[in-house]
């Protein structure tokens, strides 16, 4: 069995959560022994599509079963690039293009696929599998967190906290400026940039008055970004909206504590003080925030690793191989 994974666009995948699940797709199947290809011009027996027209779709389905990628729901478009409410009727008829003709839809989590399945144009079987997580990729390593705090000219004694994502507003980076305006002693740092064409007028202007306590790097890789995650104090991701959160597996996988906003898609595989921090509103993150930075959280640390283990890229990879199996039967 030989795959496509394909997504137009490849190269501008690399700073977006979507970029990383394709990333996973790829290093999953290597340790599940499938091979693959991303050449639409070589030889393969089915297609896995990240992100596409439903044109190219229906090219594709004419000789060959069809997978699509579930990373995206009409819920977590809203809130996020400038214009979205003009454009969320097209983007809403573009998911129903190529949700509704796929042969099987793969998506991260229970919570994304009751949203897909919901869709009424959606008729094919839908897989709840997780994004998965490069455990390897985020262990910790000494010279990943001296990168770190020597890029940012952190002090022993700092006390750090990162959050990370595109400069949307769904992914509550407003709310991340107000909760570090708070704590003018602790340095907070949000990874992740958006075009100034693509950020709302609300966002850019609380950016503009942000606190002089929180650096804003843009977008950062290697040694760095992993030295963030296993050397920061925690991990705050304020998201509204998210259909699994790429960001949340990595905290989880740097042993890092991780405080999120309490939204549906973390329900019924995250608990609050079990293997998070849960808040509603800035004050609660605030406070939560405090309690990491002063009390022992070990216990919860193990735990939400034990989480990422079963998402690990081996175990992804099963996943994939079983989805791929199931979509041969279906196509047959």
């Amino acid at each position: 069995m030989k795959v496509l994974l394909y997504s137009q666009k490849q190269s501008m995948l690399k700073k977006s959560g979507i970029g990383r699940a394709f990333y996973h797709q790829k290093r999953a199947l290597e340790a599940a022994g499938i091979e693959y290809t991303t050449d639409p011009k070589d030889t393969y027996d089915l297609v896995h599509v990240n992100i596409a027209h439903s044109n190219k779709i229906k090219k594709f389905r004419k000789k060959y079963p069809v997978i699509v990628h579930g990373h995206s729901t009409v819920q977590d478009f809203r809130r996020s690039f400038a214009f979205w409410r003009i454009m969320a009727p097209f983007f809403y008829k573009h998911l129903q293009n190529i949700y509704g003709i796929a042969d099987l839809i793969i998506t991260p989590t229970r919570y994304s696929k009751f949203l897909i399945e919901s869709m009424h144009v959606v008729k094919s079987p839908v897989v709840a599998l997780s994004n998965g997580i490069d455990l390897e990729a985020y262990k910790y390593k000494q010279e990943n967190v001296d990168a770190f705090r020597k890029h940012f000219n952190l002090k022993p004694n700092s006390k750090v906290v990162i959050g990370v994502g595109l400069l949307f507003e769904r992914k509550g980076i407003h709310d991340f400026i107000e909760v570090a305006r708070t704590m003018p002693n602790v340095t907070f740092i949000w990874f992740g940039n958006l075009s100034k064409l693509a950020t709302t007028h609300f966002i850019r202007k609380r950016i503009k008055n942000k606190p002089k306590n929180m650096i804003m790097p843009g977008y950062v890789d290697g040694a760095v970004i992993k030295g963030a995650f296993s050397g920061a104090d925690c991990v705050f991701f304020p998201s509204y909206e998210e259909t699994e959160g790429i960001v949340v597996l990595e905290g989880l996988a740097s042993k890092t504590p991780v405080v999120l906003r309490d939204i549906p898609v973390y329900y019924d595989w995250l608990f609050h003080k079990e293997h998070v921090l849960k808040g509603h509103n800035n004050f609660e993150f605030s406070k939560l925030i405090e309690k990491v930075l002063h009390e022992d959280q070990s216990e919860m640390i193990e735990k939400g690793y034990k989480i990422v283990q079963d998402r690990s890229i081996d175990k992804i990879g099963e996943g994939l191989k079983q989805a791929y199996q199931e979509v041969i039967k279906i196509k047959r």
